[in-house]
């Protein structure tokens, strides 16, 4: 015969299990996802290496990442000790050369200068295929949570100079990797 707390404990059980089974498996699913830690202290003073490359720019290129949107300028073949760059927030967009004014659409400007030409230096051919003035070729910030616009300002004189109109003035980073700077904008200033 069953003792009076083995068929409680039974029962307890078998009502766990019946319970755990009669949850549908969208609804087991739809716990709360735990939030990315970001990073924090980037800061939005200039930043800047005083390098400088022959081997031009080929691409550039955006992406959208948890904590921050992120502009890749590729340089095919360049070292990352020979990368050369300033980024900094300006409050207008003034092309090399001419000083002539590029609107940038955004809360804020960031100020992108490439120690690289956008051109090949023995022919003067161009190796990216962008207009001053205009918008990145093959870029499409929908979606994105801190960017909001880009121009091409040009490449003169061995530099290559874009705007990137963002939300508002926020920390950023910039990196620099073999064959390519990156140049991170984090979405908030908390990190969170």
């Amino acid at each position: 015969m069953l003792q009076p707390r083995t068929i409680c404990v039974t029962f307890a059980l078998a009502g766990a299990m019946l319970a755990t089974a009669a949850v549908p498996a969208s609804a087991a699913q739809a716990a709360p996802a735990r939030a990315a830690a970001c990073p924090t202290g980037w800061g939005s003073v200039a930043k800047s290496d005083t390098d400088s490359t022959l081997t031009p720019v080929r691409d550039i290129r955006t992406g959208r990442h948890d904590c921050f949107d992120r502009m890749v300028v590729d340089l095919p073949g360049a070292t990352a000790e020979g990368l050369g760059y300033s980024v900094r927030y300006v409050d207008r967009l003034y092309q090399d050369g001419s000083g002539r004014y590029l609107p940038v659409a955004g809360g804020a400007v960031l100020e992108v200068r490439v120690a690289a030409p956008a051109y090949t230096p023995e022919t003067g051919e161009a190796t990216y295929p962008a207009r001053a003035g205009r918008p990145l070729p093959g870029v499409n910030l929908t979606g994105y949570r801190t960017f909001e616009d880009t121009r091409f300002a040009g490449s003169f004189e061995g530099v290559t100079q874009v705007g990137l109109g963002v939300r508002a003035r926020l920390p950023f980073r910039v990196l620099e990797l073999p064959g390519r700077l990156v140049i991170d904008v984090a979405h908030t200033w908390s990190g969170g």
